[in-house]
């Protein structure tokens, strides 16, 4: 298994726009192309304009796969339009992570 993190930074006071959005148009995309997310989280501490997915896949196969057939989906490509038109990021990155032997996650 790989953890796919990805974390955005997004602009001052504009967390709970950018969650509301994702949640309502790219949520539901999402979980049915990639499926296995791990968790979604919001900052509170130390970076709070940070929101943080961790998303699981089997392989980097898996992964490159399941991101191509959402990435060919038409609202999908509208969702990353209307995020972009949005103007709430500042900075975007993904982290990929392996779980150790004795990690109760596998």
């Amino acid at each position: 298994m790989i953890v796919d993190m990805r974390i955005y930074t997004v602009k001052p006071g504009k967390v709970e726009d950018f969650v509301a959005f994702y949640r309502e148009f790219g949520w539901p995309i999402q979980q049915k192309y990639l499926g296995r997310c791990l968790g979604w989280f919001t900052g509170i501490d130390g970076q709070p304009n940070q929101v943080v997915h961790l998303w699981g896949y089997d392989s980097f196969a898996d992964r490159e796969a399941r991101r191509r057939e959402m990435f060919a989906d038409a609202a999908w490509q509208d969702y990353l339009r209307r995020m972009g038109a949005g103007e709430w990021l500042l900075h975007t990155e993904n982290r990929f992570l392996a779980p150790t032997d004795f990690s109760p996650m596998q």
